[in-house]
């Protein structure tokens, strides 16, 4: 327990240490001096006065270190009251109105510039008012002159919103046309210090300025529409005339612009509608409720016309202080001009309605022969197909009995001469379909090794005579195309290759483009010149017609419009004496869906023989039937011949067998056809082989034979493709039902 209360001053602890010690210092005298009790209290007193004494001494720094605190707190007083003095006197200093608000947006200090123009607050402007309260004292002077349709309410909100802002820089107008700048920036502790200028003088400098460059403006915009073709007023938003120009003058009354100017649109409207005349529908009325119209004006455009025959078109648009232009634009030539037109119109017109019927006609008459010859080259196709299908069938059927080799050799010749007919025919026949828009290309997929596999075996031979390497590159690739067509492309570009090439090589290759490849045939041949590189492609037109090697000047032909046909891009490189590249174009198809080329032919097997079977030939050329029963004979089969459907009726009734094959020609004559025939037929003796010829090659006859399940042979008919159909007869005759 302590003696002293350690919460009193020193000086009150020294007094009652004093007080303690004086008290046993006079009980020590009253008792025995032998007592021990006596001499510990003595001690315990000596002790208390040493404390007192160090209590003393420290309370003795103590009083000299507050002295001292006091002397320096009252230097910085000093200090501080002399900085604020100089920073009193400093911002008294600065030409604009200061004022600084501390962190917690409340007024530390400010200038006596600052707020001077308002009169009305600058004795409420003290230290410690909120910034809200400084703005809402300002909106609320009479000095401040607030915007048009601001009130003081919302002018105070504006002002709180742009307070959150780094920087904010405004001006402010007060009465008698004065005008603050007012700047407010943010300390580094987050105050906020104001700034207000005052820019009066420089404001009125810019009017002033502004005054002067508006009417440069407006003496150069005068004349900018003195110097326009059309004439133009100007209405402000009071609908009062404030800019006419020249071209005005020369219109309209009045003639002076001094005396239009300040006149109302009404009173200008009336003055001209008596020397106006509004067109299509449109009238002073609605022009009168367009400019009385007091929400956004559209633009609008009419016509109006003088009794003089002038005609002006009128446009008037809004402009963005509510006022309106309206221009008049003199059209009258342009008018009389348009009206001319239109008159020559009307009888060019009826001179293209009178050349349009003559054209109809002479299309008619064209249609008509063109129709005449695609009927003239069938018949003709057909009436030469006839007797050159006989004459290649003799002459297939001679080298088994002649055993002359000079015979053997001019029926080899003969047989080549027929072929050379039979290549005319049928590329005229090509020439004829592709021109006239008929030939039907039956796009499909299939590979390419389909085309170069046969064209090697039938080209090599050729090349091999020549003493020209011929290389057929294979390629794996699937294209989609119409195989028939795309082979003989091929084929032509080939053959014509091997052709004009007399020592080197040809190459067939492919080359892969993106989407789509190239076929390319490459030749070292004597090449072609520029001037020809176009003339090639037209029938008939041949590099070297001296040869024994030319040919027939067709096959190009049949290639370029093959191509056209089908889409795919034909392309000529050349040089003479250096060779040619001829190359087509063909979508690759990505599926792995291969289909046969068409028209390929099953290989030639050994002759079979056909001993014991019967069958019937219904062909009305005596010629051609000759020829095909020869040949079927010398295979041991019999023949029955009829030249028409009804005799072939006749004579299945009459000998009451069923044939084992039947060959029909398609047609064959009063309308009746092979195929109509088979379809009797078949009502009673199905299962029967049957085979079409003909030179017909259209696309209904083959879809036909294809739905009746029938071979068709084409006319000039080819010796192993007629083979190839009688070879499949014993075939056909053991897998038919009994009957």
């Amino acid at each position: 327990m302590s003696l002293i209360n350690p919460a009193d001053t020193l000086e009150r602890q020294n007094e009652k240490l004093l007080q303690i010690a004086q008290s046993l210092m006079r009980r020590v005298e009253q008792k025995n001096e032998q007592s021990g009790l006596a001499y510990q209290q003595f001690e315990r007193a000596a002790l208390l006065e040493t404390q007192v004494r160090e209590r003393t001494r420290d309370l003795e720094l103590t009083l000299d270190l507050l002295q001292d605190s006091n002397a320096r707190l009252e230097v910085a007083n000093t200090e501080t009251e002399t900085a604020r003095a100089n920073l009193t006197e400093a911002i008294e200093t600065i030409n604009e109105g200061f004022a600084l608000f501390d962190t917690n947006d409340r007024l530390v200090l400010s200038n006596s510039r600052f707020c001077r123009d308002f009169l009305d607050i600058e004795e409420r402007l003290v230290a410690g008012l909120p910034f809200h309260d400084y703005v809402s004292l300002i909106s609320g002077s009479r000095f401040l002159a607030l915007p048009d349709g601001t009130t003081a309410p919302g002018w105070a909100t504006q002002r709180m919103q742009r307070h959150g802002d780094e920087h904010v820089v405004f001006n402010v107008q007060l009465l008698w046309d004065r005008w603050l700048q007012v700047s407010e920036h943010r300390t580094t502790r987050g105050g906020t210090v104001i700034l207000q200028t005052d820019v009066t003088d420089i404001i009125r400098m810019e009017r002033q300025e502004r005054d002067k460059m508006r009417d440069q403006q407006a003496k150069m915009l005068q004349a900018t529409l003195d110097h326009l073709k059309q004439g133009v007023c100007i209405f402000d938003h009071n609908q009062t005339l404030v800019g006419w120009n020249k071209k005005m003058d020369g219109m309209f009354a009045p003639t002076r612009r001094r005396a239009a100017i300040g006149m109302e649109f009404a009173t200008l409207l009336d003055r001209l509608r008596d020397d106006l005349q509004f067109h299509d529908g449109f009238d002073a009325e609605h022009l009168s409720k367009w400019a009385d119209h007091s929400i956004r004006r559209r633009p609008m455009a009419f016509e109006v016309s003088r009794s003089d025959g002038q005609v002006f078109n009128v446009f008037a648009q809004e402009m963005p202080d509510g006022g309106f232009v309206i221009s008049f634009t003199d059209v009258t030539a342009e008018r009389e001009a348009a009206r001319a037109l239109y008159e020559m119109n009307e009888f060019l017109e009826r001179r293209v309605k009178d050349r349009t019927q003559e054209l109809g006609v002479a299309l008619a008459e064209a249609e008509r022969a063109n129709a005449s010859k695609s009927r003239f080259v069938a018949a003709a196709s057909h009436d030469l197909l006839q007797p050159l299908s006989a004459a290649k069938l003799f002459m297939s059927s001679l080298p088994d009995t002649v055993d002359n080799p000079d015979a053997l050799h001019i029926i080899a010749k003969t047989e080549t001469a027929l072929q050379s007919a039979e290549q005319i025919i049928e590329a005229l026949l090509d020439i004829s379909k592709l021109d006239a828009g008929k030939a039907v290309f039956k796009e499909q997929t299939f590979g390419l090794s389909k085309i170069f596999d046969p064209l090697r075996d039938e080209l090599s031979p050729l090349a091999a005579a020549k003493g020209i390497q011929l290389r057929i590159v294979d390629s794996n690739l699937t294209v989609k195309s119409d195989p028939g067509y795309l082979r003989r492309i091929v084929q032509n570009l080939v053959s014509n290759a091997i052709r004009y090439t007399t020592h080197g090589r040809v190459l067939l290759g492919v080359r892969r483009c993106g989407t789509h490849l190239k076929i390319e045939t490459w030749d070292t041949g004597r090449g072609i010149a520029e001037s020809q590189q176009r003339t090639i492609f037209e029938e008939f037109q041949r590099l070297d017609v001296n040869t024994s090697e030319a040919g027939l000047g067709l096959g190009l032909a049949i290639v370029e419009r093959a191509c056209k046909g089908l889409g795919h891009e034909l392309s000529l490189w050349s040089e003479p004496d250096v060779g040619s590249c001829f190359s087509v174009t063909v979508p690759i198809d990505g599926s792995t869906q291969k289909t046969v080329c068409a028209g390929a032919i099953d290989a030639p097997t050994n002759p079979t023989d056909l001993t014991g079977l019967l069958l019937m030939l219904v062909e009305n050329d005596p010629q051609l039937a000759k020829a095909m029963s020869m040949m079927i004979e010398r295979m041991g089969a019999s023949v029955i011949h009829a030249y028409s459907a009804e005799e072939a009726l006749s004579l299945l009734h009459e000998i009451e067998l069923i044939p084992d094959a039947m060959l029909l020609d398609y047609h064959l004559g009063s309308g009746q056809t092979g195929t109509r025939f088979y379809e009797e037929v078949s009502k009673i003796h199905p299962h029967v082989p049957t085979a079409i010829v003909s030179a017909n090659r259209s696309r209904e006859l083959k879809d036909t034979c294809k739905r009746l399940s029938l071979r068709l042979i084409e006319k000039p008919i080819n010796h192993e493709h007629l083979r190839g159909f009688l070879d499949e007869i014993p075939k056909a005759r053991y897998s038919q039902p009994q009957r």
